[in-house]
């Protein structure tokens, strides 16, 4: 008895697209020195220079205490909002994004995909600025870590929902001056080489890199708390804009 076989045209099963597709992102930002730089190289060297060196006024002596959570919550949103908005942007523009909608591949296929890349990274990268810290004499409490990750999870959530929203409506070059004047205000003014300005709970929701570093602050450094309120304003940056990005995002 001989056997056929017919070809069975059809699409992949969407678990092996989104594979395909995650890793695509995460080897694609790797080729792209700009965005290490930008997550791991400013990073690297606010840790190092704030935290080892009298270069800013701090209201703790702890400098890295205070430096090393700040950093950390800078790297997740120099992945997840400044990087993820740039890059977008442009892919936008050159019809990367384009071709990709003609593939098998949904529009919600793809923000799953991009957003767990940018997980993916950040959890790297704060691993390695983590043992760096630790390496030149942090010394984190380990007691609340999960509330730790919670928040970090909320924050690159939003950030990258805000990033997402911002590449779909802006032009790519108008889309990376937004997302760097965004980047410059909020290491300005988050709290990381510097005090926050004191805006009370208003200020978490204005400036969620200076509840993101706090929230890490009060875990790693004092084994504490999540204030309500920062919980509060990191879900809902996360909510609405990932929201916002899911309703808006355009292939072109």
């Amino acid at each position: 008895m001989s056997s056929t076989f017919a070809p069975a045209p059809g699409r992949a099963p969407m678990r092996t697209i989104l594979g395909k597709q995650i890793r695509m992102e995460l080897l694609l930002t790797a080729r792209r020195g700009e965005a290490v730089v930008l997550a791991m190289g400013v990073p690297l060297l606010v840790l190092l220079g704030a935290g080892l060196f009298d270069v800013t006024n701090l209201p703790t002596d702890d400098r890295l205490g205070y430096v090393v959570p700040g950093v950390l919550a800078l790297t997740v949103m120099s992945t997840a909002f400044t990087g993820q908005a740039i890059t977008t942007g442009y892919e936008r523009s050159y019809g990367v994004l384009k071709r990709l909608g003609a593939s098998p591949l949904t529009r919600p296929g793809l923000l799953i995909a991009k957003t767990a890349a940018v997980f993916a990274l950040i959890v790297l990268q704060v691993l390695v600025l983590a043992l760096v810290g630790i390496a030149v004499g942090w010394r984190p409490e380990a007691g609340a870590l999960l509330p730790a990750i919670g928040v970090t999870v909320l924050a690159a959530g939003g950030y990258t929902g805000l990033a997402l929203l911002l590449a779909s409506v802006l032009k790519p070059e108008t889309t990376t001056g937004a997302a760097t004047l965004i980047y410059v205000v909020m290491l300005s003014v988050g709290g990381i080489m510097f005090a926050a300005p004191d805006l009370g709970v208003a200020g978490w929701f204005l400036l969620p890199l200076a509840a993101h570093a706090e929230a890490l602050r009060e875990t790693l450094m004092h084994n504490g708390s999540v204030p309500i309120g920062i919980w509060a304003a990191l879900l809902t940056w996360a909510v609405v804009w990932l929201t916002a990005a899911a309703r808006s995002f355009k292939w072109e």
